[in-house]
């Protein structure tokens, strides 16, 4: 695999505000449309559920695109990957500025919703091309950017379609993507960290699907009806076809997603706080909206029309921009774990004060902003921590996966708000709107959310795999990663080793990166260049190996070799201390299940493979039927225990 040459470098303040421009617009796409919604089914002779389509289609397709490209940029080219993005989404824009055929407005739709994957690119952009102290300020401000543009989207659409036709939306998003797609192009460098190996179409078909499938059961469901057939069917068909993607993805060299790395304790945490996060901050956007636009007669309606209440949105947009130099700088100063805490115990309490503080138009205003301001401390720190937390190789196609599940937290509370308003609604001055009870219980259920964000977040705080990028060597005297190395990972008899971690470290300790091996055994890290390295092999059930290798311009490392298996051995006795020859001896977990058998030797000894961490049972029976049982803790050694049986079974 080769690295490509080193770019030449950038103004890294360019390169940040080209990358949240194009965020910026990206999710200006999303949100333009929607307060024509209203107006289209009279636009295009269509029904209400039928327009709809017009804003299911980009969440799809958004979904789809999010975890491909973010591979794809990790293996074929981050910058590459981005003019993609941006290409199809001006392709989308440029369609819609043209149709009238609602196909064709749905099609134009779905074709904007791929530069959703800009966002976790951008991010992983960033990680590659900017100095360690940059990054921080970087990585909040293009994190900010969907919440960004959907604040500016509302009231910019009213805008547009009060003075011009509505199509307008598309010729503006078209117009300013051409623009940033021209300046992505000259602007950003493209990447010298690659993953190696080929793209896993099936996993992203099936991924796609069960997304497809799932996301659409959301998005539809209020529609369809919760139980009704279709929504039914929709989640059945997701969670079947992820129960068949998961075993292959695990079996598969280069995966779509790792889920090696994607299971890892720390990685976990971290996306489910996001998806309680993204449920959160959607759910503060839309009973906000609600309660402005809602009449008085309501008890707690404002009575604004929907451009005015796009203008008061406004504030909370705002509050995101402002705030990510502020998350920066903590980010800096108490960590990304201490940040994320403090973000989301701001919306807990700010979602709580707002059941009893909403009682006008600056009380609403307020709550909203400031659940916004915690919302973007908590977004700034997440991927920072997924960083930490994962190899430098796997940073687009991990922010992709968060990204990702930021938007099902956003469906679900979209799914969850929608149920609630049409389970409850009344008929108030002529409009059907919630009652204020049901605006207090999704207030509490938001705040139940980000006190579910608090308990995941919490254990981060004791956790050691979120390593400073400060203190990862992998990077040259700027910061950015120079060289990718690869190799493989395998037993003396040449069997690959599917579990392996490497860690690389400099010659003084330092460390510099990590990799995880696949179903093949091969694995990837980032290094700032050619000298002496440490590297560190382990996996489970096996003695781990340190080694010190001298890398040069070959960017591909000896086969790594994990020479002694990890035993549980010990001695079968009768009771009287003599050995039992030809013992069946059993090991099974505290749960019940059976782990392996095997018998003794002449010498009344066994020996087995070390199983996985854990409390087991081991049993014995002798040929004369005597029997024995006894506890076994097994922790990361290999362990001796030995056995004395007692009387036959009669």
């Amino acid at each position: 695999m080769s690295t490509p040459a080193p770019p030449t470098p950038r103004s890294p303040a360019l390169v940040v505000i080209t990358l949240s421009l194009c965020g910026i617009v990206v999710s200006l796409q999303q949100t333009l449309i929607l307060p024509l919604l209203p107006l289209l089914p009279d636009l295009l002779d269509t029904s209400p559920d039928t327009a709809s389509w017009l804003v299911t289609a980009t969440l799809l397709s958004g979904a789809v695109a999010t975890p491909t490209l973010s591979r794809l940029a990790d293996m074929y080219g981050k910058k590459r990957m981005m003019v993609v993005a941006l290409g199809v989404s001006i392709l989308g824009s440029a369609l819609g500025a043209v149709s009238q055929a609602l196909p064709l407005l749905v099609a134009a739709r779905a074709l904007q919703g791929v530069g959703m994957a800009l966002v976790p690119v951008g991010i992983a952009i960033m990680r590659d091309e900017l100095p360690r102290d940059r990054i921080p300020l970087g990585v909040a401000l293009m994190s900010a950017t969907l919440a960004i543009g959907a604040g500016i989207g509302p009231p910019a659409s009213g805008l547009i379609t009060e003075h011009l036709d509505w199509h307008s939306i598309f010729w503006l998003t078209g117009l300013v993507g051409v623009a940033l797609l021209t300046t992505a192009h000259l602007v950003l460098p493209e990447s010298r960290v690659r993953t190696n190996g080929t793209f896993d179409l099936r996993g992203a078909v099936l991924l796609s699907a069960a997304l497809t499938a799932i996301l659409l059961g959301l998005s539809k469901g209020a529609q369809w009806g919760w139980t009704s057939p279709p929504t039914l069917v929709a989640f059945v068909l997701g969670a079947a076809i992820l129960a068949v993607w998961t075993p292959l993805e695990l079996r598969t060299p280069n995966p779509l997603v790792d889920l090696k790395v994607a299971t890892r304790r720390a990685v976990v945490l971290v996306n489910g706080a996001s998806v309680l996060i993204g449920f959160a901050m959607f759910a503060n956007m839309l009973l906000t909206v609600q309660m402005l636009q809602a009449p008085a007669e309501s008890g707690y309606g404002l009575g604004i029309g929907p451009m005015e209440a796009g203008f008061w949105m406004a504030p909370s947009a705002v509050a995101f921009g402002v705030t990510a130099p502020v998350a920066a700088r903590m980010i800096r100063i108490i960590g990304p774990q201490r940040t994320l805490l403090v973000g989301t115990v701001m919306m807990t309490i700010a979602y709580a004060a707002r059941v009893y503080l909403s009682d006008d138009l600056a009380q609403v205003v307020t709550g909203s902003v400031v659940v916004s301001v915690g919302t973007a401390i908590g977004y700034s720190a997440l991927p920072t921590l997924i960083m930490r937390a994962v190899p430098v190789t796997e940073t687009a196609s991990a922010n992709g996966l968060n990204v990702l599940l930021r938007s099902v937290g956003t469906s679900t509370a979209s799914a969850a708000v929608a149920a609630v308003f049409s389970a409850t609604a009344v008929t108030v001055a002529g409009h059907a709107v919630p009652p204020i009870g049901a605006i207090d219980a999704l207030f509490w259920l938001s705040a139940l959310a980000t006190l579910g964000a608090i308990a995941v977040t919490w254990p981060t705080l004791r956790m050691k795999d979120f390593a400073p990028e400060a203190d990862r060597a992998g990077t040259d005297s700027t910061g950015r990663p120079c060289l990718v190395v690869h190799g493989t990972v395998v037993t003396a008899e040449g069997a690959p080793v599917t579990n392996a971690v490497v860690t690389i470290l400099t010659a003084d300790g330092q460390p510099v990166d990590w990799g995880q091996a696949d179903s093949e055994g091969q694995f990837a890290a980032a290094i700032p260049g050619p000298g002496d390295y440490l590297i560190v092999t382990a996996a489970e059930g096996w003695q781990p190996r340190t080694r010190q290798v001298t890398i040069d311009g070959d960017h591909a490392l000896p086969p790594l070799v994990l020479r002694d298996r990890l035993t549980l051995r010990g001695t079968i006795t009768d009771g009287e201390g003599r050995p039992v020859t030809g013992a069946l001896v059993i090991l099974t977990r505290l749960t019940g299940e059976a782990v392996t058998t095997t018998h003794t030797g002449h010498d009344g000894r066994y020996e087995v493979p070390r199983p996985a961490n854990g409390r087991y049972v081991l049993s014995a029976v002798a040929p004369d039927g005597a029997v024995g049982a006894r506890p076994v803790a097994v922790l990361d050694a290999s362990r001796h225990v030995d056995l004395a049986l007692g009387t036959p079974l009669a």
